[in-house]
């Protein structure tokens, strides 16, 4: 069995190994060094990458005890290598795992409970709670979890043996009973866990929530931790002094303006919408009847105008009347309605004139059409269906 580094220090980056085995595989090689510090994926936490010797190490797994290192280059079996782990990625990734360790705790001990979900993304943390959780709970619970951060509580991590561990409460989302890794935060959890952690809890740095939500009969909560919390924070930063300097707003008041300028741009749409049902109506009076098929194109109307000219021009057309709204470039999208005729049975020869798609009832029909205004007024002007 490959010898466990990262359980003797979880800060351990750089090492000397043998290399036991190599073999080449679909897309790289695999190694099995006689000891790593290199984790394998586990307890929701990704595997560690970096370098053994001049080789790039892209994955790890652990297989029946022994530690496989998917790398893009071959290594020697007998000599000595150096590995050197991404020291950046893990210690961001213990960060986030020991703290979502204190705030699962703190919902365990609070509320009874469970964690029954984890994943670790590139962007965050999704916990799911067997429990709902309001945002008001939420937000003390982090406000207790960052307290916790700022104690800054030594972890204790240990292997108890089964007399020891059938008398140990703790959590645990499967029955274990030999091999059991134990990870406790003093007085917060204590929590069977395979994943390297920080060794106290001051190293997690800051602990946010993002973002909350039911997810199947409990909550489901978006959480980022230490250095990926400042990136994040950052992020937000800039996205809110960039829209303060749009609106002329000061930071603090950008969410009022931006509420202002939807009032505003509400009110604008009702006097558009209000001044293109005018022109419709104008359009549709300046409109001569016809036995036959009405044809009307528009580069501006909405669909709202765009269905109330069709239904005024249907009373005109003694075949349909059709709307195309849009341009050659980029496509038109059309409304067809008719008084006379069954539109529902003549879909399919309209769409095959107009390289369109789209359907509806027998009296009104809708959809897009590629081709370009000529082909259309020169195939649906006389068209019968």
């Amino acid at each position: 069995m490959t010898e466990k580094l990262y359980y003797q220090d979880s800060h351990l980056f750089s090492f000397d190994a043998v290399v036991l085995d190599c073999r080449e595989e679909k897309a790289g090689y695999s190694v099995v060094l006689d000891r790593t510090a290199f984790f394998p994926e586990g307890g929701g936490q990704l595997a560690d990458t970096g370098t053994l010797g001049g080789a790039r190490v892209l994955d790890v797994h652990e297989r029946g005890g022994e530690i496989r290192h998917h790398t893009d280059a071959p290594l020697p079996v007998g000599e000595t290598v150096q590995g050197v782990v991404d020291a950046e990625q893990r210690l961001r990734r213990m960060q986030n795992h020991s703290g979502e360790h204190i705030l699962s705790g703190l919902v365990h001990s609070t509320f009874g409970f469970d964690n029954v979900g984890f994943h670790m993304g590139e962007e965050c943390m999704i916990i799911d709670f067997s429990g709902e959780l309001s945002w008001e709970q939420l937000t003390e619970l982090e406000t207790q979890a960052n307290a916790v951060i700022r104690q800054n509580l030594p972890l204790h991590v240990w292997f108890p043996d089964a007399a020891e561990l059938k008398a140990l409460d703790y959590r645990s989302k499967l029955e274990l009973t030999e091999n059991v890794r134990i990870v406790e935060i003093p007085g917060v959890d204590r929590c069977a866990c395979c994943a390297p952690h920080v060794k106290s809890t001051g190293e997690v740095g800051v602990l946010k929530l993002l973002d909350s939500q039911r997810h199947r009969g409990g909550q489901r909560v978006s959480v980022v931790c230490g250095m990926d919390a400042l990136e994040d924070y950052r992020a937000r930063q800039e996205s809110v002094t960039d829209i303060s300097r749009a609106l002329s707003a000061k930071r603090g008041e950008v969410a009022q303006a931006v509420r202002r300028l939807l009032l505003e741009q509400q009110g604008m749409k009702e006097k558009n919408d209000a001044l293109s049902l005018a022109l419709v109506a104008c359009m549709a009076q300046a409109e001569p009847a016809a036995d036959g098929n009405i044809l009307v194109f528009s580069e501006i109307l909405g669909e709202i105008a765009q269905r109330e000219l069709v239904n005024l021009l249907m009373e005109k057309a003694g075949g349909f009347a059709a709307v195309f709204c849009g341009g050659d470039r980029e496509g038109w999208r059309y409304i067809i309605g008719s008084r006379h005729v069954d539109l529902r049975a003549g879909t399919r020869k309209i769409n095959a004139a107009i390289e369109g798609r789209g359907g509806g009832t027998a009296q009104m029909i809708q959809g897009s059409a590629r081709a370009s205004r000529a082909e259309i007024e020169d195939k649906l002007k006389v068209l019968c269906v």
